[in-house]
């Protein structure tokens, strides 16, 4: 969205710029947990009519009484077999009827309408709650796309290139050193050949993992391994800087390697923009693509609108602990709400993300709001990393797919997407003009196959252009 279009609403997004995003059920987006939002269904009002209240009690009465119903939109679409795609039903349902899900959700969009949408199973096992459209997810890994998109918006503004240091933006970055396993076991520390540049943080190819490479013990002193930051009463770019002086994984350039990556970024946003993170991607991503229930934290209230996590153990799939730090619930809905992981911290829903890599395959825009150039999506999903990433390529926050033979599932060469910790993945086929987003959120699946299942089944059902 350019310049001009945002001055209108400057002074009420600066008044929030420093409160985080607080997801409101079913649209509603809330800058305070006391305070509703105007966008709300249940914002509150000094004055009700009775016509009001009659119809936000229609409301309420709708959105705990209905049932999950899947939407099954492919009979009158060219090329897609409403007959097939009724068998995704039966296979997610049967997941659910066999114990190795929970619940969860399911959209598939072509030519920018949903095909196919179902929610299945529980939201909440030991209540009895069915999953209802519109639950909130942990979406985890899946906030790197949204962090490499405001790194390209930042570049179109020329705020940032992908050729500069890091340490243009955090100087702490200047100078890093690199883990270099010995043969007899231990490690030697040995300065960085080059400096680590906003591209290799994009590629994952600055040499930074999570914290359990060869330098393990440095990082677990200083307190900073997992992906998780939820329950952190800190900034995340504090904890960032912290990383610049312990030893990395990898040369720059030289591996793929996954870990904090999209985290640093998240903090070059800060700097680069002078907003927070969460004010950033709320007020220049997420509000102008309608993506309404997408934030980093939920309030205390909003909580039964948030998928409980369940792990596989001893044979069956229990509730995570709450909070559970990394492998539980996480405290999204509790705690300080004051770090804004651009690597794993988000709260989405499927049809939220489904409109964000909807704009992604216009080549940028959506519903008449232009987030990036055609050229910069171009960019993003190619591949910059040549076999690094092993058969398949690497974009600038994307898989991207080279070839059908390497991976022997169906798709289409260009393809490109990822996925989450809890189990949660999404795809982009521009070749079929398609968008996939399966939502759970599961630890330690058990080996479970829906992945590849959900993705033959969505490739069988379409059966022209």
């Amino acid at each position: 969205m350019g310049a001009e279009a945002r001055d209108g609403k400057s002074e009420r997004r600066e008044a929030r710029s420093d409160r985080p995003s607080r997801i409101g059920f079913l649209g509603g987006n809330f800058p305070k947990l006391e305070t509703a939002s105007r966008f709300s269904p249940f914002a509150p009002s000094l004055e009700i009519s009775p016509m009001r209240l009659a119809l936000r009690l229609l409301l309420l009465a709708a959105l705990f009484a209905a049932p999950a119903l899947p939407a099954q939109l492919g009979t009158q679409t060219p090329g897609v077999s409403a007959a097939r795609l009724r068998g995704l039903t039966a296979a997610l349902d049967d997941y659910v009827a066999k114990g190795a899900l929970v619940g969860g959700e399911l959209l598939v969009l072509r030519d920018g309408k949903p095909i196919y949408q179902h929610a299945f199973g529980m939201r909440d096992r030991e209540a009895q709650e069915p999953m209802r459209l519109g639950a909130v997810y942990r979406i985890a890994s899946q906030t790197k796309a949204t962090v490499s998109v405001a790194i390209m918006m930042l570049q179109e503004e020329g705020k940032l290139l992908l050729g500069h240091p890091v340490s243009r933006y955090i100087p702490e970055f200047k100078q890093t050193t690199v883990a270099v396993p010995k043969a007899g076991g231990g490690y030697d520390v040995v300065p960085a050949k080059r400096q680590i540049t906003i591209r290799d943080l994009l590629t994952h190819t600055a040499g930074i993992g999570y914290g359990g490479g060869p330098a393990a013990d440095q990082w677990k002193a200083a307190g900073i391994q997992g992906w998780y930051f939820a329950d952190r009463n800190e900034p995340v770019s504090a904890v960032v800087k912290r990383m610049a002086a312990l030893p990395m994984d990898a040369q720059p350039g030289e591996r793929f390697v996954y870990g904090y990556s999209t985290d640093i970024l998240g903090a070059v946003v800060e700097v680069a923009s002078g907003m927070s993170l969460d004010a950033f991607l709320r007020t220049r991503l997420f509000e102008p693509l309608k993506m309404r229930s997408t934030g980093f934290y939920l309030p205390t209230t909003e909580r039964d609108a948030l998928a409980t996590v369940y792990t596989w153990t001893n044979g069956r799939l229990e509730r995570s602990p709450d909070p559970g730090a990394m492998t539980g619930q996480g405290a999204y809905a509790s705690g300080p709400q004051v770090a804004f992981s651009g690597g794993a911290g988000l709260l989405s829903t499927a049809t939220d993300y489904g409109r964000f890599l909807q704009m992604l395959l216009n080549g940028g825009e959506l519903d008449g709001q232009r987030i990036l150039a055609p050229s910069s999506v171009a960019l993003m999903t190619t591949n910059h990393v040549g076999t690094l990433y092993g058969n398949d390529g690497f974009g600038l926050g994307f898989s991207v797919r080279q070839s059908l033979g390497n991976s022997g599932q169906p798709g289409s060469v260009g393809e490109y997407g990822w996925g989450g910790a809890y189990h949660s993945t999404y795809w982009v086929d521009p070749e079929e003009r398609l968008v996939v987003v399966y939502m759970t959120n599961l630890n330690n699946t058990g080996g479970i196959d829906d992945h590849a299942r959900i993705r033959a089944m969505i490739y069988g059902a379409l059966i022209g252009k």
